[in-house]
This record gives C-alpha cells, structure tokens and sequence, in this order.
C-alpha cells in the first residue's frame, strides 16, 4: 500500500507547474521513513516523476492560445532556433537527461514549444533513474553512517532558497527576446 501511496504523491507533485518539492527529496524521505526496497522505489518514482511531467507539458500546450500575440511570437522564435541548430536540439535531449533546472519549468516549455514529447520524457525516465538512484543510495548510506543529520539539510533555509533563486530565473525565460539570438536581422 505504501508503493500505492507513494506513486500517487509523486504523480500529483509531478503534475504542479511550481512550488513542488523536488521528487528526489520525497525518495529519500520514504526511504528513510518506509524503508521501502531501494530498486522498486527509483523505479516507481522515475515512472512516476515520467507520468506527471508529461501530462504538465501535454496540458501546457492547450493555454498555447490563450497567450498574448507577443509571447506566442517569442515561443515560436524559440522553437526556429531549436530545430535550426542541431546543436540546440542535442543541448535540449541532454538537458532532459541531466539537468540542473526544475523539471516542471522544462515540461512547461516543451509543452508551449511543441516539443516532441515522448523523446524527451523518455530521456527524462532514463535521466530520473540515474539521478534517483545516486540520491537514494547516497541518503542510504549517510543515513547509516551520519544518523539523523541529513534530515536537518533538506529543510535548512538556504536549500529552499536556491530552489526560490532558481525558479525565479526560469520563470524569467519566456520574456527574453528569442529573436535577437536566430541571426536573422530581417526578424529583429
């Protein structure tokens, strides 16, 4: 029943376009608490984490429309830079990976980009597993060896407040000017 429940608070976070504990931190929390089987719970969490972002960014795309004419305009200038360089599009399949970004924000921009979806939730999947599993085991062992220290770092004011500091800057993207980076000077 705790796999049940589990999934279900990852999906729903998974699903909030901001102000989401990070899904890793939620892991480690029921690994700590639960002691739930390491394997299952990366594995539960990665499809989990997968499910929610893909249906933020499939829901993303229907507020497409209802945007200002200017923002539409800059969503598809960022969209021609993407698909024109091949090094954007790898950049962006690495970043779904690996990234240091909350994941909502991403999702959130591929949904209004109309970004191929599955790839990059796949990408994202097989990122989670890697990510997950090195949260896990690192908070497994340290819970072994340091106790009950670590539970005093994720609710220490300077970790939310570079969570803060980093949603600030990704929210700040959609209103940069995509347009002056194509190099087109006939569409600045």
């Amino acid at each position: 029943m705790q796999y049940v429940v589990l999934f279900a608070i990852v999906f729903g976070i998974n699903l909030l376009p901001a102000f989401g504990p990070p899904t890793w931190a939620v892991l480690v929390f029921a690994r700590l608490h639960w002691h739930l089987n390491p394997v299952a719970l990366v594995v539960l969490g990665a499809f989990a984490a997968m499910s929610g972002r893909y249906l933020l960014a499939r829901a993303a795309r229907h507020f497409k429309d209802r945007m200002p004419a200017r923002l539409q305009s800059n969503l598809e200038d960022a969209k021609t830079l993407i698909e024109r360089k091949r090094v954007g599009a790898v950049a962006l399949f690495g970043v779904f990976v690996i990234s240091p970004l909350p994941s909502a924000q991403l999702f959130l921009a591929a949904g209004l980009l109309d970004l191929p979806l599955g790839l990059l939730t796949v990408a994202f999947f097989f990122g989670r597993l890697v990510s997950y599993s090195l949260y896990v085991s690192a908070a497994t062992l340290a819970d072994q060896h340091l106790g009950n220290i670590l539970g005093k770092v994720f609710g220490s004011p300077w970790s939310i407040a570079l969570q803060v500091v980093l949603l600030a800057a990704v929210c700040v993207l959609p209103f940069l000017n995509w347009r002056r980076f194509l190099g087109d000077p006939a569409r600045t």
